[in-house]
């Protein structure tokens, strides 16, 4: 039976560290990204894992955008089984919450938290109209341990994240009657480009017992998570959330 999954955010990153991981379960993918197709490399290093890869290029953000990717998904797959929604940034400039301006504000939750909830809508009623013996239907929010950690520097990321798990909240909640679990990931301290920027801070507090695990997390952390999650292994489970973090969440004396 073929299997197919949509990864927004899936060309870099922990993106690309679920996709390499769900291509290992065989499924077939399309992978959302901002850039050009023609500079994103790793599209064919998952196609020789032996899967079908398709690149719908698109800012989630953007209602037109949005349109696009379901279109292309509608007519390279006719269906979905699996919606993982990691796109995400970060404020293109931290600032104080009293300094923060509607423009940086905007920037962040159209992407994080208005753009992934109108996907995930359309792309849920997808799901819901496909035949209910196509295999095992998931929908997985990557959010943050800043859903509930404030950092106040970067406040809007912070509650964009927030957000994300009541959405999956909601969701879980009304689809349950369809049989698709919703499920939310919380990353930790993960090895990207997006954090590369602080990882002269973040090793030192790392030997210092910031995390309970002294490392850095990677993208297949995540990634090996999500295989978890789409392959029924959770099926009893909806609505949870699993915090990839190495112990960094943990209250301690």
């Amino acid at each position: 039976m073929k299997k197919y999954a949509l990864v927004t955010g899936g060309s870099r990153g922990i993106g690309l560290g679920i996709c390499i991981c769900l291509a290992r379960e065989g499924y077939n993918l399309a992978v959302n990204g901002v850039r050009p197709e023609s500079s994103v490399g790793p599209l064919e290093e998952l196609r020789l894992l032996g899967v079908k890869v398709i690149y719908c290029q698109g800012d989630i953000g953007k209602a037109q955008d949005r349109k696009a990717i379901v279109d292309k998904i509608k007519a390279e797959f006719g269906q979905l089984d699996v919606l993982v929604n990691n796109a995400g940034v970060a404020p293109k400039v931290r600032k104080d919450i009293l300094e923060v301006e509607e423009e940086g504000y905007d920037f962040v939750m159209d992407i994080n938290l208005k753009g992934t909830f109108f996907l995930t809508q359309e792309l849920a009623k997808l799901m819901i109209s496909s035949e209910p013996d196509q295999g095992h239907k998931s929908i997985i929010n990557i959010s943050s341990i800043s859903a509930t950690t404030a950092s106040v520097n970067r406040g809007e990321y912070c509650i964009s994240k927030a957000g994300m798990s009541m959405m999956t909240t909601l969701f879980a909640t009304r689809l349950a009657e369809n049989n698709i679990p919703v499920f939310e990931i919380r990353p930790g301290l993960i090895q990207t480009d997006m954090t590369s920027a602080a990882k002269e801070k973040y090793d030192k507090l790392i030997t210092e017992g910031l995390t309970l695990q002294q490392r850095w997390g990677s993208p297949e952390d995540v990634g090996k998570v999500v295989a978890s999650m789409v392959t029924g292994q959770l099926a009893y489970s909806t609505g949870q959330v699993i915090l990839v973090d190495g112990g960094l969440s943990i209250p301690r004396l």
